[in-house]
């Protein structure tokens, strides 16, 4: 786990090469590297997080025997070792590391090589032969990869936004990403970032750069993958096979030179990830488990994670945030997110990692992905008889709420105009798949996986998802949808897999959405907070993106307890919290 940068093309920025490397120091605190190709026409940069391999034999950038090809690379490729059994006829290596397992399998295999890879990457490959670059991202897009073409033809590259900027990309707001998002409240479902002239690299996506002509590829889409088929296997030959594969993605993803950790809600997802740690490891398994709270008993969920982890040998570490801790933890959160987060859930997740790293855990493995996959949100309910269902409604930015998430009437005209409306595509002849899809690829895990690595990466902490496994993904959609929902029962087959693993109280436990007080905490607590960051907002932004009298008419609506949700309110928060961080 790393943090990558890179310029392609005749370059005369090397004296900013130094400066922008070191806004990834907390990506990778344990070592850098820098390499220049005698061309001139790339320079690479990369800050280690030393995971595998912890010699000097594993640094980056890392170079093929031959000199051709040259690599940087952040991620994890869980099943490296099976990979360097097949390459290791064809290279002699020299570590023991998953990059150099990576390099040999390009050199091999080429692009063909990326459906090898079980894992979450993003890597840039020097060609030094033909002057050309290859970048990659893995299927979910859970490691990042940001690039901008400068004013003087280069290439830039990097895994967060700041670091662009640090090399003379503008840092100036993108309207049309603001707009769309206060508008109908979608983000990172596209390319565009909420920076001008800086795009994401699409997860399951390539980039090749050649003379300075850029060409992007899907080359993994989960709806091509999966097709139309439907499993016309027996569920108890599906609940084994689902099984098998789970058991060996936590499996794999325990493999480590450094100390792992374990992070835990109440819910079930996490009770069948401890009973698959206790699988992998042996029930005398004593790996740290991790929990937030924040001292509300109607949202905590520390009772159901102490019944959880009795009678284990777990230690539990329990991470309290506190709304005195807001204010100043969310502008920092904010600085190295570079765009708007998911509100105070994510900074009780930075707690979580701090307190991590305080205890020298260094990776961390979670239990999200398996709603998705398996139909777990009340909303998905709403597909099963309706094929026509509209994907694109706000479903799923605010469990719980029935009022609307966002205030499109507290914006200007003008600028409201700007927004783009998203259209999730329909690959599926169900509705439910459909929404699954949208949820998968544009909305909820491509929010949640930016939300994670940033929160995670800040306290340089590497974490790990086994139920984003891309075979787990494409298992799942080819289920239909009685296996999902059954007589009003959500995630239905992992529920019947659960109950083989775990008590029966733990199997059978309802969903709960994983929440916070922000609400309450907002209204009270942290009023005098928002109101600055909202006033802040309304000094840069009232006037041409905001209308003023709207927002303060729906502020003081809401400061009055007439609102049951409060991200449009978190919404203009982001806004004063860019102000804040950034000079606009």
């Amino acid at each position: 786990m790393c943090g990558i940068l890179g310029v392609i093309g005749k370059s005369d920025i090397n004296k900013y090469f130094h400066l922008a490397l070191q806004t990834l120091y907390h990506r990778g605190p344990d070592m850098q590297g820098m390499w220049s190709s005698p061309s001139g026409k790339c320079i690479f940069g990369h800050r280690r997080l030393s995971i595998i391999d912890l010699s000097n034999d594993a640094k980056q950038p890392m170079h093929d025997p031959e000199g051709r090809y040259h690599i940087i690379y952040n991620g994890e490729i869980y099943n490296y070792p099976e990979l360097r059994k097949e390459l290791i006829a064809d290279w002699d290596f020299i570590s023991m590391s998953d990059t150099e397992v990576l390099l040999a399998a390009y050199k091999k295999w080429g692009l063909n090589c990326l459906d090898k890879l079980i894992g979450m990457f993003a890597f840039a490959i020097w060609d030094e032969h033909t002057d050309s670059l290859f970048v990659a991202r893995d299927r979910f897009g859970v490691k990042p990869l940001y690039y901008a073409t400068l004013s003087s033809g280069e290439l830039v590259l990097a895994s967060e936004i700041k670091t662009l900027h640090k090399l003379g990309v503008s840092k100036e707001p993108d309207p049309k990403t603001w707009s769309t998002y206060l508008n109908y409240g979608f983000y990172d479902n596209t390319s565009r970032t909420f920076w001008k002239g800086i795009k994401a690299l699409p997860p399951g996506c390539y980039l090749r750069w050649n003379d300075g002509h850029i060409h992007l590829q899907k080359w993994y889409d989960l709806a091509d993958r999966v097709g139309n088929k439907m499993s016309f296997s027996g569920e108890k030959e599906v609940m084994n096979e689902c099984l098998a594969i789970m058991e060996d993605s936590v499996r794999i993803r325990f493999r480590s030179d450094v100390p792992v950790g374990i992070s835990l809600s109440g819910g079930l997802d996490s009770s069948i990830l401890l009973a698959l740690v206790h699988k992998v490891q042996g029930i005398e398994s004593d790996v740290s488990a991790f929990t937030y709270i924040t001292g509300d008993d109607r949202y905590d969920e520390l009772p159901w994670v102490k019944q959880l982890i009795d009678q284990t040998f777990h230690p539990l570490c329990v991470c309290l945030l506190k709304p005195y801790e807001v204010p100043e933890l969310a502008k920092k959160v904010f600085m190295y997110q570079d765009e708007p987060f998911g509100g105070i859930p994510t900074l009780a997740w930075s707690k979580v990692f701090e307190h991590a790293r305080k205890e020298g855990v260094t990776v961390i493995i979670d239990g999200q992905g398996l709603d998705e996959q398996w139909a777990g949100y009340d909303y998905y309910a709403n597909a099963l008889n309706d094929t026509s269902l509209d994907v694109d409604k706000d479903r799923g930015l605010v469990q719980g709420s029935r009022s609307s998430p966002v205030r499109p009437e507290c914006l200007l005209r003008e600028f409201s105009k700007l927004s783009e409306k998203f259209i999730a595509p329909s690959c599926f002849p169900d509705a439910l798949r459909n929404l699954q899809y949208r949820d998968t690829c544009y909305t909820k895990i491509p929010r949640a996986v930016r939300f994670s690595d940033r929160i995670s990466m800040m306290h340089s902490i590497e974490l790990r998802s086994p139920f984003l496994d891309h075979r787990l993904f494409e298992l799942a959609f080819t289920q239909p949808v009685e296996r999902k929902i059954r007589d009003g029962i959500h995630k239905w087959l992992p529920r019947q897999i659960a109950g083989s693993l775990l008590p029966k109280n733990l199997a059978k436990a309802r969903k709960r959405p994983v929440q916070t007080p922000q609400r309450e905490w907002i209204q009270y607590d942290l009023r005098e907070w928002a109101d600055t960051c909202i006033s802040d907002a309304l000094l840069h932004f009232g006037g041409t993106w905001l209308d003023r009298k709207g927002v303060m008419k729906e502020w003081n609506n809401y400061r009055e307890g007439n609102s049951d949700n409060s991200f449009y309110i978190f919404q203009w928060i982001s806004l004063g919290l860019l102000c804040q961080v950034h000079s606009t």
